[in-house]
């Protein structure tokens, strides 16, 4: 499987995200904290470059938090802070502030050295589709944000978004990458919402899903859908449809139905909190 989806907004964002980094001072790179390594867009290493950077693992809310503290660890242990927040809740978004604040301190000791009036620390917050850049932004900026103005550099008509008289964010879209060539990381993907429903079948989907969380949740499965064992995904998925009422005639599964109601129980923790990816896994898609 290779999924091939990058409309054409996602290139014109790539092309902002790299013509307006020289005007950056720091980048915060959001990531779905239930999957650290599939949400990482591996384009924006090279785009980063050596700007100053500081990770937020978001809907940490839903993962497996023994899993977070050891991403935040492995973020550590890479010279990274790594900070899990709720972008929709507001929690841990003060602590993100702070580490951005200390990022910027060598920026700011700059402009210092070189006699230059103190201005706002830049940021500019980078992530894929549906990992909650839009909540995170707005919970950053408040209702009474203001918009800064234009900057030398920047394409006619782009603003910058006040957050405090010592911080302004420059806003982009989510962008992922043009083609998706690991099966499992397109299925992750799938799972938590960044790729869209209708670009893979929602029962692969599903299938996949029970597959993992059979070997890392079980239990969490078994309390969640009153199951007696936890073995077979396709078993699984059709004792979960018969036990919600996903029939059709014939006193059939309707597998489809029943494949929709497990991923958008797991999108919605309901199945419990849970981490697809930790950094015992493999590796790949991970910053060496």
């Amino acid at each position: 499987m290779s999924i091939n989806w990058y409309p054409g907004h996602m290139k014109k964002t790539r092309d902002l995200i790299e013509a307006n980094l020289k005007l950056v001072d720091i980048v915060v790179e959001l990531l779905d904290a239930r999957i650290p390594i599939s949400s990482k867009n591996p384009q924006f290493e090279n785009l980063i470059g050596g700007k100053k950077r500081v990770v937020a693992l978001n809907k940490h809310d839903l993962s497996d938090p023994v899993v977070t503290r050891k991403w935040v660890t492995y973020y550590k242990e890479k010279g990274i802070d790594a900070i899990p927040i709720n972008s929709l809740n507001g929690q841990g978004i003060s602590e993100l502030l702070g580490h951005v604040k200390l990022a910027s301190a060598e920026v700011a000791e700059k402009m210092k050295r070189q006699g230059r009036k103190l201005r706002p620390i830049r940021l500019m917050i980078i992530g894929i589709p549906n990992v909650g850049k839009s909540s995170l932004i707005n919970r950053l900026a408040g209702k009474n944000a203001a918009k800064a103005g234009n900057k030398p550099g920047v394409t006619k008509g782009k603003q910058w978004i006040r957050i405090n008289k010592d911080l302004e964010l420059f806003d982009t879209p989510g962008i992922l990458w043009p083609k998706i060539e690991e099966d499992m990381m397109g299925i992750k993907l799938a799972c938590s919402g960044a790729i869209k429903d209708e670009i893979l079948n929602i029962e692969d989907i599903a299938f996949h899903l029970i597959r993992i969380l059979s070997d890392k949740y079980p239990e969490a499965i078994k309390h969640r859908y009153q199951l007696e064992q936890v073995e077979d995904p396709v078993e699984i998925m059709e004792a979960i449809g018969r036990k919600r009422g996903c029939l059709v005639k014939g006193n059939q599964v309707d597998l489809e139905k029943a494949s929709r109601l497990i991923v958008d129980e797991f999108r919605k923790g309901i199945i419990g909190t849970i981490s697809l990816e930790s950094p015992e896994d493999s590796g790949k898609g991970l910053e060496e």
